[in-house]
């Protein structure tokens, strides 16, 4: 497991949300796949790598 400076516990904690001892292996290996994805953003160019979502109600049809 990689060390990070605050636990997922912690970091919720801090946020007034405390989650249960079963949910903390689960959130940790979820915290360490979304780490990994972010992969080294020092180098990225934001404005290749900034996107938004947009909702359109009932635009699920339009293709």
């Amino acid at each position: 497991m990689v060390c990070l400076s605050l636990s997922v516990k912690q970091l919720l904690e801090n946020k007034g949300i405390k989650p249960r001892e079963e949910h903390l292996d689960i959130l940790e290996n979820r915290w360490e796949g979304m780490q990994s994805l972010r992969g080294n953003l020092e180098n990225a160019n934001i404005d290749d790598a900034n996107m938004s979502l947009r909702n359109i109600p009932g635009g699920d049809h339009v293709e």
